[in-house]
């Protein structure tokens, strides 16, 4: 409720808006009620190596492409509000809300310097406050700069990431059930990568949950995906 009552206050001098396409909605709603019509929840059963479970809540469709684009700019506003509302609502549906550490996918230093904020990380606050779970994006730090993904093929993709994380504190891993926090997940290297980077660090189970899942339809086309 005082959460509520804040974003109230705050809405009188920054209205909220809709992360999709810019409207004005009241503080503690996520999308208008045109956008939320036409969104399309994520049904899709993907998998993600190294993950016991994964969900997401949205498919990444053309209507999707300017909320995900502003965050990856560094243009947040209701967009982690509106995202991690949705991502803890299917976490909840999954199953797999009793875990112990949600963990943002890491970005690298000059990537966070450069957009102020890492969007994941934000979307996981939300998550994490809404499941009364801890955020930790300490534990695992993204090590070495990679090509943007967008840029390559799935499997190059898969080789770009080999190696770009680390566990900088294993004791605070190991035992632990987690689940990976992501905007967007497209082939899954990202997640599969870090996963397999917890695992190895001792993490008792790993799961994935993300905002938005690229959709499907051919292998070229979800390859091209930002």
């Amino acid at each position: 409720m005082e959460r509520e009552k804040l974003r109230e206050l705050a809405a009188l001098i920054y209205p909220s808006r809709c992360p999709v396409c810019g409207e004005v909605i009241g503080a503690n709603d996520c999308f208008c009620e045109k956008c939320t019509e036409i969104l399309v929840r994520c049904e899709e059963d993907f998998s993600v190596k190294g993950c016991a479970g994964t969900v997401a809540a949205y498919e990444y469709r053309p209507n999707m492409k300017e909320a995900i684009m502003l965050m990856k700019r560094g243009v947040m506003g209701n967009a982690p509000f509106a995202f991690g509302s949705a991502v803890a609502e299917r976490i909840l549906e999954k199953g797999f809300d009793k875990a112990d550490l949600l963990i943002p996918v890491p970005m690298f230093k000059s990537d966070l310097h450069r957009r102020g904020a890492n969007q994941s990380q934000l979307i996981a606050v939300e998550v994490g406050r809404r499941l009364g779970i801890r955020v930790d994006a300490k534990s695992v730090v993204k090590s070495v700069e990679t090509l943007p993904q967008k840029e390559l093929r799935k499997r190059e993709r898969e080789v770009n990431m080999r190696g770009a994380f680390k566990v900088a504190a294993p004791d605070v891993i190991s035992g632990k059930t987690i689940i990976l926090i992501d905007d967007l997940c497209t082939t899954g290297s990202t997640l599969a990568e870090l996963a397999s980077v917890l695992l190895e660090a001792g993490a008792a189970k790993v799961y994935c949950a993300c905002a938005c899942k690229a959709v499907k339809n051919d292998e070229n086309e979800q390859e091209d995906v930002i």
